[in-house]
C-alpha cells in the first residue's frame, strides 16, 4: 500500500483528504499567543474575522520532525511505501523536517516530494499523486511523474495589499515598496519555488486583467488537467477568476475553495488565485 502525506498548506478539503486516505500534517498559526492547528481548528471564515480584529499580525510555524515522524514510522510497520508531498523548500522549513525524519526513521521507501509551489498548486500535486497511487503505480514511479508535473503546475494571485507578505518575510522590501504604490493591485505568483510579484495595475479589475494575460503568457490552461479557484476572505473575490475560465476560456466551471490560516496569514484579507496545469508544448 502506498500512503500519500502532505501538508495543512495545501488547503486539501478535510472531507476529501478523509475519503483519499490522504494524511495531513498541520503547520500552525499564533494569533494574539492563541495557538491553533491550520486546518483543524479554525474555520477560514472565523480566522479572517479574527485576522481583522487581530491586535499583531498573526505568525505562523512548520511541523516538526516529530510529527513527520510518527507518519513515518506507522508506515515502516505496516510496511507501506510513502509519497510525501511538502510546500516549497524555498518558503518553509516543513520540507526539512519530513527529511529529518526521514533520516531518523531509516526506512528506505519514503520519498519526498518538494512542491516547489503551496497552497491550491500543492493541491494539484498532491491530487495528481492520489490518482496515480490508486491507479497502481509505484511510490518511486509515483516521484517520478510528480517531478514531471512540478514543471507544469502554476500559482497566479492577487493580493490587496502586500503588507501581510512583507511583515510575514515572503516578501522582499523592494518588491513590497514596488507593489504598495496607492490604488496599485499586485499580481504575485511563484517561479522555481519563490515568491515574487508577477505584475501591478491601478485599481482590482486592472489587476485581473493583467492576472488573465500572465495565465497565456504562461502557457493557458490545460483544459485536460483540473484546474482550481481559491480566495481568502470573501468568495467574491473569486467570481473574475470564474467567469474568466467559464465563459472567456468557454471550460469548465472551476471549483472554488477557501484558502486555509496559514496562506490567509501570509496572503492577507481580499486576496484570490488560480492554480493550473500550463499546456504542454
Amino acid at each position: 500500500m502506498i500512503r500519500i502525506i502532505t501538508d495543512s498548506t495545501a488547503d486539501f478539503p478535510q472531507n476529501e483528504a478523509q475519503a483519499l486516505g490522504l494524511r495531513v500534517i498541520p503547520l500552525q498559526v499564533n494569533i494574539d499567543g492563541e495557538m491553533y492547528r491550520d486546518g483543524l481548528d479554525l474555520e477560514p471564515e472565523s480566522f479572517y474575522e479574527m485576522l481583522a480584529e487581530a491586535k499583531n499580525l498573526p505568525t505562523t510555524s512548520q511541523p516538526s520532525p516529530e510529527q513527520f515522524l510518527t507518519e513515518f514510522e506507522q508506515a515502516k510497520q505496516a510496511g507501506d511505501e510513502v509519497v510525501c508531498i511538502t510546500l516549497s523548500g524555498e518558503l518553509s522549513g516543513t520540507l526539512q523536517s519530513a527529511m529529518i525524519a526521514r533520516e531518523e526513521v531509516g526506512y528506505a521507501p519514503i520519498h519526498i516530494v518538494d512542491s516547489r509551489n503551496v497552497t491550491l498548486a500543492e493541491q494539484l500535486l498532491v491530487r495528481r499523486a492520489c490518482n496515480l497511487a490508486s491507479a497502481g503505480l509505484t511510490a518511486a514511479d509515483i516521484t517520478q511523474e510528480l517531478a514531471a508535473a512540478c514543471e507544469r503546475i502554476r500559482l497566479l494571485a492577487i493580493v490587496d495589499t502586500l503588507k501581510y507578505l512583507h511583515k510575514g518575510g515572503r516578501l522582499s522590501g523592494a518588491a513590497a515598496l514596488a507593489g504598495g504604490l496607492l490604488g496599485v493591485k499586485p499580481v504575485v505568483g511563484i517561479t522555481d519555488g519563490k515568491l515574487g510579484m508577477m505584475g501591478k495595475a491601478r485599481g482590482m479589475a486592472g489587476a485581473y486583467v493583467a492576472l488573465f494575460k500572465l495565465i497565456e503568457e504562461q502557457g493557458g490552461i490545460d483544459e485536460a488537467e483540473p484546474y482550481l479557484v481559491g480566495y481568502t476572505g470573501s468568495r467574491a473575490q473569486a467570481t473574475p477568476f470564474v467567469r474568466f475560465v467559464s465563459q472567456n476560456l468557454g471550460l469548465e466551471r472551476p471549483p472554488v475553495l477557501p484558502i486555509g490560516t496559514v496562506i490567509g496569514t501570509h496572503a492577507g484579507p481580499g486576496a484570490a488565485g488560480i492554480a493550473f496545469f500550463a499546456k504542454e508544448g
